[in-house]
């Protein structure tokens, strides 16, 4: 294989991307918030593009993949439509009553609940509504409501690693590789369904001695009925609809933001009385023009083929071990979407596999642990996705609130019972990946 020479563009492009990353990746430290670091990038790799001629604003545009961002925003939508209907609230309390008292049974029902969810629903939506719920629940049973809000992060990022749309990496890896709905769900089912229980059997283990308490028992009988049924029976219709779409997708030769827009438009006209103002006030704007300016800023350093030099170094390793080269990848992505968001690291990583592809290597199980490590990477530290960074804040919000600092998940509490699951899951995981091999080396074309 022919090595490129590195030139000036790559140097460019490489120090704009370096440069937007570690702003993105210390928002903490700065206080400004990644997104504005991204939009910055994003302009600057535009600009540099121009002047060194490798990049024009027309390919910065050419370069989003607004599959990723309409699909994003159809299902930010119809869940905002969801949330103020009251049912999955329901769904919360009705599990807490059905648990009678045992604790592990409740952590594994409500555990289950999250995991469903987030196959359709981001991960971050998943604990955004469950969260708050599970404190009122802990609150009513009077019990330490931190195994549980552990769990719902724990299995909302494992839960998502399952479908095509239930974790924002997935999306992107999908719509580089075209995979359809029912191929990643084919695929990756069963490495989730055994993470799923290996997490539950590890936190049973980590959160004996809380499990061990007794619960006072907990009035959830008439709590919360539904406020907006209609509304609520309306977004299950839709939401049905969608799977089925879904499953369907690559025979009707949609992409699957058409299949969430069709979702999304059935729902407004099966419940007419939705406030569209107030809804769309709800869809999280900050988090799609993320993505938009991720891809602008990939993009050029794209076009400048600097990730292409990055692959030809890559391109011996892989070719002459691709299981080595898919377990190694398995874990750096997990390692390093523990320390840093998962997004830029897949956005980084696409164009690069994409480019091994085009020297004749199969990389379809690349893609694979590409998602496996990042879903299951996210586990691995309070910082390690959004959906833990939340579970986070409102758990520090309430022992601020109860004046209880036990009652607040800190990095180490973290450290001691989520990082285990994620290196136990990984382990799982690999050993999966080797035995079925064969099984996620094929092609999927």
């Amino acid at each position: 294989m022919e090595y490129l020479t590195f030139d000036t563009p790559m140097l460019v492009s490489a120090i704009i991307m370096v440069l937007t990353f570690l702003g993105i990746f210390t928002e903490g430290l700065h206080g400004f918030h990644r997104t504005k670091f991204a939009i910055l990038g994003a302009v600057v790799m535009m600009i540099a593009g121009q002047y060194y001629g490798f990049y024009s604003p027309q390919q910065g545009l050419e370069s989003i993949d607004w599959n990723v961002v309409l699909l994003l925003a159809a299902m930010m939508t119809i869940v905002a439509i969801m949330i103020p209907t009251g049912g999955f609230q329901l769904i919360a309390f009705k599990v807490a009553h059905y648990s009678r008292g045992n604790q592990f049974l409740l952590m594994v029902l409500l555990g289950t609940a999250v995991t469903l969810i987030s196959l359709l629903l981001d991960n971050v939506t998943t604990v955004v509504i469950f969260g708050p719920l599970i404190i009122l629940i802990a609150r009513t049973l009077h019990v330490n409501p931190i195994p549980y809000l552990l769990a719902a992060a724990l299995l909302s990022d494992t839960g998502g690693i399952a479908t095509l749309v239930g974790d924002p990496p997935n999306l992107m890896i999908g719509s580089a590789a075209h995979i359809d709905f029912n191929t990643f769900l084919f695929h990756m089912s069963g490495i989730v369904f055994a993470a799923w229980i290996t997490t539950i059997l590890a936190l049973k283990y980590l959160f004996r001695k809380e499990f061990s308490i007794i619960p006072k028992p907990g009035d959830f009988g008439d709590r919360e009925p539904l406020r907006e049924p209609g509304t609520w029976r309306a977004a299950l219709i839709s939401l049905g609809v969608v799977v089925v779409l879904f499953m369907m997708h690559r025979e009707l030769e949609w992409e699957a933001w058409m299949v969430a827009t069709v979702g999304l438009t059935l729902l407004l006209f099966l419940a007419p009385h939705i406030d569209l103002d107030g809804t769309f006030a709800k869809v999280e704007i900050t988090l799609l023009l993320f993505f938009i300016a991720l891809f602008v800023l990939i993009g050029g350093v794209e076009q400048s083929h600097f990730l292409e030099y990055i692959g030809t170094f890559i391109y011996p390793f892989v070719k002459e071990d691709l299981l080595t080269s898919a377990i190694l990848l398995m874990w750096v992505a997990a390692l390093l979407s523990a320390m840093i968001d998962n997004i830029p690291f897949t956005a980084a990583m696409i164009p690069i596999l994409l480019g091994l592809e085009t020297q004749g290597i199969n990389i379809t199980p690349l893609w694979w642990s590409l998602a496996i490590g990042v879903g299951l990477g996210g586990n691995g530290t309070h910082l390690g996705s959004t959906a833990n960074v939340y579970i986070v804040t409102i758990s520090e919000r309430l022992a601020k609130e109860q004046n209880d600092p036990s009652l607040a998940i800190t990095p180490g509490v973290w450290f001691r019972r989520g990082t285990p699951v994620m290196l136990l899951t990984l382990v799982v995981a690999s050993l999966l990946m080797v035995l079925f091999f064969d099984f996620f080396a094929q092609p999927f074309h």
